[in-house]
């Protein structure tokens, strides 16, 4: 499959075979992480990886993926080139900074949500700005809308955690399971795009997805509409519910994850310590051990960092059904997968 020079932004941007096969790809370069086939595929290629805000696994991840690649990772904030975000500003231009920095690497990753951002959808907006100038694949890293990269991580760990067989039987078999998607209580104030690229994601893998959040922290509508599309296209269902307990009931997968109010933003300002002062008044939106009985023995799932007593107990997280390891450390490899066929013209052979 020739996925050379191709944009990752979004996973709805790429066709169910293609993402099918990065996580098959994925999986075999987590079986055989140095073996030969891959070791020099991307040898003095450079990836950019453009933080506008801090990060740990995205950051350790990509860089480790490129190098076992044979190939190298820089790291750059805004600061460091003075990029200026506001029209009357003084500093260089996006289309600028964008074209020039297209023709001294391979790739450029990108990672911008919350409080670098005005508004929901900035995020995405910028993306689509490197996108429009580059000339070289532009991979989301997070914005405020969309993270495909932990949404292929989780699928693939989800997969290998529920079913047995290669990785194409596992991920057909996810086919009529229950998600349960599930808001926590936190003091960490998240952004939507990891929740939001698990909705598709699982829609279009054919999950069952409810949906349970308290009242007044609904996501994106437009996000909605596709996941309904995707379940009806395969004959599942999504539901919204505010009842947080019965939710458990049969799950197959409990994936937990606080999320910020659509109100998050006033007058172009971030509100972190409203929104988290809003979000501890829910304490009861936490995942148990007791919740988690009423599940279908379900995996547990969180794409870190867990708040741990707050999203979710103790007991749950160092339980022995707990995939959130498992799923930190396939962000490597479905990283490496996608790097691979987006930046190499070779034949990749799984």
């Amino acid at each position: 499959m020739n996925l050379f020079g191709k944009h990752f932004l979004n996973t709805e941007d790429w066709s169910n075979d293609q993402l099918i096969y990065v996580i098959q790809l994925a999986a075999e370069m987590k079986k055989n992480s140095f073996d030969p086939r891959w070791a020099h595929l991307l040898k003095q290629k450079n990836f950019l990886m453009f933080f506008y805000n801090s990060s740990l696994r995205t950051h350790m991840s990509f860089e480790t993926a490129m190098t076992q690649l044979g190939g190298n990772a820089q790291y750059r904030t805004p600061q460091m080139g003075w990029i200026k975000k506001l029209a009357n500003e003084s500093g260089e231009n996006l289309k600028d900074a964008i074209k020039v920095m297209s023709r001294y690497v391979d790739a450029i990753g990108v990672r911008v949500t919350l409080d670098y951002l005005s508004h929901y959808g900035e995020g995405e907006k910028i993306l689509k700005e490197y996108q429009r100038w580059s000339s070289v694949p532009i991979i989301n890293m997070a914005d405020d809308t969309y993270h495909p990269c932990q949404a292929l991580a989780d699928i693939m760990g989800w997969a290998e955690w529920l079913e047995l067989g290669d990785m194409l039987q596992r991920l057909n078999n996810l086919k009529g399971k229950k998600l349960l998607l599930s808001w926590g209580s936190s003091g960490l104030a998240r952004p939507w795009s990891a929740v939001q690229s698990h909705l598709l994601t699982a829609s279009r893998f054919g999950m069952n997805i409810t949906l349970a959040r308290p009242e007044g922290y609904d996501l994106d509508s437009k996000i909605y509409d596709l996941v309904k599309t995707h379940c009806k296209n395969n004959g599942t269902f999504f539901n919204i519910t505010d009842q947080h307990t019965d939710a458990f009931d049969r799950a197959d997968v409990v994936y937990v994850r606080n999320w910020i109010s659509p109100e998050a933003y006033q007058n172009g300002v971030f509100q972190k310590e409203q929104e988290i002062e809003k979000a501890l008044r829910h304490r009861e939106w936490i995942t148990t051990k007791e919740k988690m009985a009423r599940t279908n023995n379900a995996v547990f799932a969180n794409p870190m960092p867990v708040d741990r007593g707050y999203e979710v107990t103790d007991e749950v997280v160092d339980g022995d059904r707990c995939a959130i390891y498992d799923v930190a450390e396939n962000r490597l490899h479905v990283q490496k997968a996608i790097l691979a066929l987006t930046m190499s013209n070779k034949d990749i052979i799984i």
